[in-house]
């Protein structure tokens, strides 16, 4: 019996410099029933003849503009075969036996839908890195965190996440899945453009009754902010607004009707105190994202609950407020604040 086939999809938009540097890395993976593809977004740099020239083993599909991370994936996704995709960012470097674990752990349990690596960073390869760290948890009021990064503290990998366990969401930085849960749930959300949008397909998979784990036996370092950097005004915007859809597609009613209003009065207080601190740009990103989601809510919403489990049990959910675990009882660890000892 073979290996299932496995496709590496990475989404690429003018990034010839890091499908140089990193690719080499994803080629010489030891799995061996692998393809690897490189879906472009309309680059306008010289990333495809960069390609073609170097990597003639790597398919290249092309799509025809920018779609954001999200489209861009459905687009090519919708023409790649394979028992398992690896949505993998451009800006990361694999180790060589990074997919065996997980491939491993989800031919065990059919009920795991969705699986991603330990994240450390590329820069600092002691430390948890922003975008996935050891697997993505949310609180109540649909603020994500994960087991070794709390807001902007990134915890020193000790050791101390190194058991495979259930978590909330995936990082799309490095995120596998099963083709056929991919396409049943529609994929990514095309309107999200970019960022949290894995967060979102996550809930989606687990009101369907699947699972996401995270498997720290599979290592990857990721550079982070290759496309938008931290601090940049569209990144703030599509957070904010994607965050609030999010919790608006996938809660009951009755529970988006109190914690939502709740949020924007969250949103409302860090966004004045930035513009008080002399970061304008911040707040009108902010003040944007709450008017376009209003109008996503209004003209936009298609209710995706009728055929979910509305009774799922969400792992990876924290019933307590990360925001006041940290910002008021000063809690920075993900062990601090989930209370474990």
């Amino acid at each position: 019996m073979s290996d299932p086939l496995v496709a590496i999809v990475i989404l690429n938009w003018n990034g010839r410099a890091f499908l140089q540097k990193f690719l080499p890395s994803v080629i010489s993976s030891s799995y061996k029933n692998k393809r690897i593809i490189v879906a472009d977004n309309a680059s306008t740099d010289d990333s495809i003849a960069f390609l073609r020239a170097n990597f003639p083993e790597v398919q290249i599909i092309q799509n025809k503009s920018n779609e954001g991370f999200a489209k861009g994936y459905n687009t090519a996704l919708k023409q790649v075969q394979a028992d398992y995709y690896v949505l993998l960012n451009s800006d990361v470097e694999v180790t060589s036996g990074w997919i065996e674990p997980i491939i491993t752990l989800l031919e065990s349990d059919k009920k795991i839908g969705v699986c991603q690596p330990k994240l450390l960073a590329y820069d600092d390869r002691e430390r948890f890195e922003y975008a996935g760290a050891a697997g993505g948890w949310i609180d109540f009021l649909g603020y994500p965190f994960t087991r070794g990064r709390v807001f902007d503290h990134c915890e020193k990998d000790e050791g101390q996440y190194d058991n495979a366990l259930p978590c909330f969401w995936a990082t799309g930085a490095a995120m596998f899945v099963r083709a056929e849960l991919y396409h049943s749930l529609g994929g990514l959300d095309d309107y999200f453009f970019a960022h949290q949008e894995e967060i979102d397909f996550c809930w989606r998979a687990q009101l369907k009754g699947c699972k996401v784990y995270c498997e720290p036996a599979s290592v990857v370092y990721h550079v982070g902010g290759g496309t938008l950097p931290k601090g940049n005004s569209k990144k703030t915007y599509l957070n904010f607004r994607n965050n609030l859809i999010m919790m608006a597609k996938n809660q009951t009613i009755v529970e988006s009707s109190w914690k939502i209003p709740f949020r924007f009065l969250l949103d409302a207080i860090v966004s004045w105190k930035e513009l008080l601190g002399g970061n304008k740009s911040f707040f009108v990103a902010v003040a944007k994202a709450h008017i376009h989601f209003m109008k996503w809510l209004f003209f936009v919403k298609k209710s995706n609950r009728k055929t979910s489990d509305k009774k799922a049990i969400l792992l990876g959910y924290y019933s307590g407020s990360v925001v006041f675990d940290y910002f008021i009882k000063k809690k920075n660890s993900f062990r601090e604040i989930i209370g474990i000892k």
